[in-house]
């Protein structure tokens, strides 16, 4: 029997039946907290915690804030005093920054440390048998149970070995004296989940520092890196701005490649500006296909690509799609996207001033820009973007039956004057059905943060602008204009019987001057005339006065117009007729506000399609797929694989019996452990025809 002091045996045995984390024993100097060792702090649970908190912290706002995006995005979005904060804590680059790849150093530096501590102590437990007990140390552990039975020692340790057998325990058994000890073990490789679980973590840790790029962020601190923020040529961006193909362990940038074209460099975006990623080979477009839904949502676009190398014998050619990427030398190439790879299209321009009867035909490129000269002065037209479909929910009573309405081609351009100052347009090519008639729609806004303003200008009955350019360049004919009027305004004297030749010449003279500010600024023009002309008493007759003078010049003219068209008016005004002059005049009052010295009509068309490639290297991929590889089979290991231990001594009892004494300790649910234990007690003793002394808890 064991005669050691009782209180170092429970000590002993609580930290047996602890499978929780191993027990580090420490000097009595280094007991508190102020006196650990630099090794123990790195490696606290305390710490590798509080890193795993900040990172996972970090790594949510770098999913939920789009990152490395232009600084002006953020600051519309955010306001300038929010866009400094979250840029001085660097949330627009949150995996390049300094403080996030410092943080993931430091967590792989604190799990190294606990795999150093502690993976050798898991080690041994998971293989060691505990064979130094005692019946008196076995009996204070939560779980035991003894007995006699009237069979030999010899055949009891038989009979249970081969009970630890059938229940799966591995066992080592070993004589002292006359007292026999078995002592079982189950679940062992619950210890390596815990090492598994820990090293997955440092190899995740080296994997996103491999692709953190953390060489970059130190070529950057020391200048020898700088970004580019101008928007220039690839070819002009100086050599500080390019990196080549050895020089960057870890990228991810994009690249737009027309159809028949290719390229050899990719586009990093950092923070405000942008660098050259340099490629060991070219990158060749040589088809690009799109599909739609009704809806005109892309349904799926891929791109016919052709590698040229010369590590290749021949190009190598290959077909990609969303979630189809091609893995090439290292780099993966994703298709992303989709963009104009510089169409060529058809212009026609109608003027809007005065005394201009010509249109002007032009060609020109997406992306490109063209210097025009104006009476408004030098104008520079550039050319932003094509859409070849438009598709918008059907509304029009015509359209029933069909979810969906294609509106046709698109083009978006800006209107740039010397000072700088550029108003962006957007117009579309085909005639559009709205409210039962077929009008050209052009937008309008002063900068992209605005929603465009419309003028939807009246087709005429061959689906062209014609009529309403033609009325357009009449009422800004002085002359004309002053014929017919003269002509109206005599004849409607003549009806009243009325010869007055000056009340004839003012008439007239008012008409010229109500269509002159009509011409300017539409009817805002004329009410603000009247509100700085006329006592506010009688700005509402005169109002309503010179309205109706100016609509009845507009309708002289209208009438006019459709006598040189050679319209049979003996009937009357066709309702076709007369709808499309109160749309005309709706719009020709807008023509002031529009900002535009002349209207700018697709005619024509060359689709020229481009695809949108990412393109990344990412060698510490793999490391990231295999440490969660770890991690997770670490965590199921520890989870659902419960190490469990037994013990059986055997040892001569009273009166020519045989005493058992059966003890045992689990590290998952003690309470589960406790039933299966009473039912390997239940099982051990009718094994050896049971002969019960006592019971255990």
């Amino acid at each position: 029997m064991d005669n050691r002091d009782p209180r170092r045996l429970i000590r002993h045995n609580r930290h047996s039946s602890s499978h929780d984390r191993p027990t580090v024993t420490q000097s009595p100097h280094k007991k508190h907290p102020q006196h650990l060792s630099l090794l123990e702090f790195l490696g606290s649970m305390n710490l590798a915690i509080t890193i795993l908190v900040v990172l996972a912290i970090a790594s949510i706002i770098g999913t939920v804030l789009q990152q490395n995006q232009p600084y002006t995005d953020y600051i519309i979005k955010f306001g300038p005093f929010w866009h400094e904060v979250f840029k001085a804590l660097d949330l627009y680059d949150v995996y390049g920054s300094l403080w996030f790849l410092g943080l993931l150093g430091f967590l792989l530096l604190s799990t190294s440390v606990c795999i150093y501590r502690n993976a050798p102590v898991m080690w041994r437990d998971m293989r060691v048998f505990r064979m130094k007990v005692t019946p008196k140390s076995l009996r204070l552990m939560h779980n035991v149970h003894e007995l006699e039975t009237d069979q030999p020692s010899e055949t009891v340790r038989q009979k249970a070995e081969q009970f630890l057998t059938r229940q799966g325990f591995r066992f080592k058994s070993r004589q002292d004296g006359e007292l026999t000890i078995l002592s079982a073990m189950k679940g062992g490789w619950n210890r390596m989940g815990y090492i598994f679980t820990h090293t997955g973590i440092v190899v995740i840790c080296i994997g996103g520092l491999m692709d953190g790029n953390l060489i970059f962020t130190i070529k950057e601190w020391r200048d020898q890196i700088r970004l580019e923020t101008r928007n220039i040529p690839v070819s002009e961006v100086p050599a500080i701005s390019r990196l080549k193909p050895d020089e960057s362990f870890s990228f991810r940038g994009s690249v737009s490649i027309p159809e028949g074209e290719r390229a050899n460099v990719v586009f990093l975006n950092v923070r405000d500006g942008y660098l050259v990623q340099e490629l060991p080979f070219a990158i060749e477009l040589k088809d690009f296909r799109i599909e739609h839904y009704p809806s005109g949502q892309p349904k799926s676009f891929e791109s016919d690509l052709v590698i040229h190398d010369d590590q290749l014998d021949k190009p190598l050619e290959k077909t990609i799609a969303v979630n189809h990427p091609l893995i090439y030398r290292g780099y993966a190439i994703y298709q992303a996207s989709f963009a104009d790879g510089g169409s060529k299209l058809e212009f026609r321009l109608w003027p809007f001033y005065e005394r201009q009867d010509e249109t002007t035909d032009l060609e020109m490129t997406v992306n490109s820009s063209v210097e025009l000269d104006t009476p408004a002065g030098p104008m520079t037209l550039e050319l932003d973007s094509f859409k070849e479909f438009n598709v918008f929910p059907a509304s029009e009573p015509e359209q029933k039956g069909k979810q969906f309405v294609n509106y046709g081609p698109s083009v978006v351009f800006r209107l740039r004057d010397a000072s700088g100052q550029a108003r962006e347009y957007q117009n579309y090519m085909s005639p559009i059905l709205q409210d039962g008639r077929y009008v050209f729609v052009t937008g309008v806004r002063e900068s992209s943060a605005e929603p465009f303003r419309f003028l939807s200008i009246p087709a005429d009955r061959d689906m062209s602008l014609k009529r309403f350019m033609a009325f357009h360049r009449l009422i800004q004919d002085t002359d004309r204009v002053r014929q017919i009027a003269v002509m109206s305004t005599r004849a409607a004297m003549s009806t009243a019987n009325l010869q007055d030749e000056k009340l004839q010449a003012n008439v007239v003279n008012s008409m010229m001057r109500l269509l002159k500010l009509f011409n300017e600024g539409g009817y805002v023009a004329l009410d603000d005339f009247i509100r700085q002309s006329v006592p506010e008493e009688k700005q509402m007759n005169v109002g309503q006065a010179y309205m109706k003078i100016l609509q009845n010049l507009l309708r002289d003219l209208y009438m006019q117009l459709l006598i040189d068209e050679g319209v049979d008016l003996s009937q009357g005004v066709s309702d076709q007729d007369a709808a499309f002059y109160d749309d005309a005049v709706n719009n020709l009052a807008g023509i002031g506000a529009y900002g535009a010295p002349f209207y700018l009509q697709l005619t024509d068309y060359e689709l020229r399609e481009a695809t949108g490639l990412q393109i990344t290297r990412s060698p510490g991929k793999d490391l990231v797929y295999l440490g969660s590889f770890l991690l997770i089979v670490g965590i199921f290991m520890m989870f659902y694989i419960a190490h469990q231990r037994l013990w059986i001594l055997i040892w001569p009892g009273n009166e020519g019996k045989t005493a058992v004494l059966f003890s045992g300790a689990g590290d998952r649910n003690r309470r589960d452990f406790t039933e299966r234990f009473v039912l390997l007690a239940d099982k051990l003793a009718g094994l050896l025809q049971k002969n019960r002394s006592g019971t255990g808890d």
